[in-house]
């Protein structure tokens, strides 16, 4: 039996992490997240206010939400986003926030950041050849990530991870440089299975570069890879170190070898709908109790979100016949 004033679903998984995406907006169009053009974001009024998200994370912290990231879009196109970390830091029972940015303006951004209590950094970067990142991202920009990353060291972050999406027959040369260069320059880089959430629905499971391929390819190289004892459970990479102690290296394989049955996130999109899963086909509006005017709202939300997290299926079902691709790309969930 678990505490009844926790979010616990009907198996047993207890949800102590939220996702929530700041903006659909973003300076980059990588293609396994948006369309290259024409994209319609949401309108300005649509978009959750800071004081809206530091409300809903109030409530539900009283529920055991603990950790809190902050995603996009891209967060950091966000204005004033700094005020935000500093709202829900201050907030009773958040033990962190956390950020993920592709990382092209964190180099003017990274010390307000850092002053505003942000814990952890996620920077995305799929690749170290500039020709291959504006392949990917269809934009200019790569050096900006590289100065963003190097700012965000000299600001005081630790442990910045490094995600690098995998794709076969696309980024299998950017494998082993990109562990070289974390292990170079002390981040920790983490492979992530290519997923069913881009915007022009091309994906294909023949496009999964398996993170134990990937796995391969950089012991290969640079030598053999240990598990890290004590890991969380909850956590979606399962991470290795070099035998050497030089260096760490993550695996996400969301597709190959799916970890739902330790999931504890809920994610709350840019314009206030709950999901239970990133591929969830059902949402939970949030935004409408928030700006409904009822002097119960808080009652409201927790309803809300204890329903939300009793509606959570076993798993994403991936590459089975129950897999229902989400009408949702990345950008508009919240990574």
């Amino acid at each position: 039996m678990h505490d009844d004033s926790l979010l616990g679903d009907r198996f047993g998984r207890i949800h102590t992490d939220l996702r929530v995406s700041v903006t659909d907006r973003c300076n980059i169009r990588c293609f396994y997240c948006m369309p290259a053009e024409n994209v319609r974001f949401r309108p300005r009024a649509e978009i959750l206010s800071f004081e809206e998200i530091a409300r809903f994370v109030r409530v539900v912290s009283r529920l055991g939400i603990r950790t809190v990231r902050l995603t996009g879009g891209e967060p950091l196109v966000r204005h004033g986003l700094p005020r935000l970390v500093e709202m829900l830091v201050a907030l009773p029972g958040i033990d962190e926030v956390s950020l993920t940015t592709n990382g092209l303006l964190l180099a003017e951004q990274a010390g307000a950041l850092r002053a505003a209590g942000l814990s952890r950094l996620n920077v995305s970067l799929d690749t170290l050849d500039p020709a291959r990142f504006r392949e990917i991202t269809r934009r200019d920009g790569f050096e900006r990530v590289l100065e963003g990353l190097f700012a965000a060291q000299r600001a005081g972050f630790s442990r910045i991870k490094v995600n690098a999406v995998a794709i076969r027959g696309l980024t299998e040369p950017d494998i082993v440089p990109l562990a070289e260069f974390a292990r170079r320059h002390g981040f920790e880089v983490r492979f992530i299975e290519y997923m069913p959430l881009d915007a022009d629905g091309h994906w294909e499971n023949g496009q999964v570069l398996a993170g134990s391929e990937v796995r391969e390819i950089i012991e290969r190289a640079l030598g053999p890879l240990e598990p890290i004892v004590g890991r969380d459970p909850a956590q979606p990479a399962v991470d290795y170190q070099f035998v050497d102690g030089s260096g760490r290296v993550g695996f996400i394989n969301s597709v190959t070898e799916p970890f739902c049955g330790d999931c504890d996130r809920l994610r709350l999109t840019a314009e206030g709908k709950l999901r239970n899963c990133l591929f969830s086909t059902t949402e939970w509006d949030a935004r409408a109790i928030l700006r409904g005017g009822r002097a119960d709202v808080d009652t409201l939300l927790t309803t809300l979100v204890r329903d939300c997290v009793r509606e959570k299926r076993r798993a994403h079902g991936i590459n089975t016949d129950e897999f229902i691709r989400p009408e949702r790309a990345m950008y508009q969930i919240g990574g």
